[in-house]
């Protein structure tokens, strides 16, 4: 059976709280980062708390951009790309190849291939894992006696909310 995380706001579901959710991926990286004796710091969780603030993939230089409109001084661009590099390094974070963008990770516990779904109109992406797709594209890959390095899925296309509102 299929396992898949698609967050509530992305499906266009109402009742998602978005401060919850956002809170409950902070609590979750500094329990993992405990339990693994690496230190999630106050700049590393500030970054990490940017990225989840929406579920829209925030590019390095929006993120610096925020960061210093926040702190109300300047931060180095290898201030945040340690950062980000750390956060993923953790699978706390997922990158988006085709954006150069970074989006939070609902299931950092676990490793996974990271498949995303991102609505070209209003910019929000949903994280998915489906099993049976990750068995087929290792099938294929171990046929063809290809060594895959770095994998990540990216569908486009418009969510449901954006396609209620085209169809008005």
């Amino acid at each position: 059976m299929a396992t898949q995380h698609i967050p509530l706001a992305f499906t266009g579901l109402k009742g998602h709280n978005h401060q919850h959710c956002q809170q409950q991926v902070l609590n979750t990286a500094a329990r993992l980062c405990q339990q693994r004796h690496v230190r999630l710091t106050p700049l590393r969780r500030e970054v990490l708390a940017l990225i989840c603030h929406s579920h829209r993939p925030l590019g390095a230089y929006t993120l610096l951009e925020q960061l210093q409109a926040q702190q109300g001084r300047r931060a180095a661009p290898p201030t945040v790309y340690r950062a980000l590099d750390f956060l993923l390094e953790q699978g706390l974070i997922h990158r988006i190849a085709s954006l150069n963008a970074f989006v939070g990770c609902f299931q950092p516990e676990q490793p996974h291939i990271g498949h995303f779904l991102i609505c070209e109109r209003c910019g929000n992406a949903a994280e998915f894992d489906t099993p049976e797709l990750n068995q087929q594209l290792q099938q294929t890959t171990d046929q063809l006696g290809f060594k895959v390095t770095q994998q990540t899925v990216e569908l486009f296309g418009r969510c449901a909310q954006c396609q209620q509102q085209d169809e008005v």
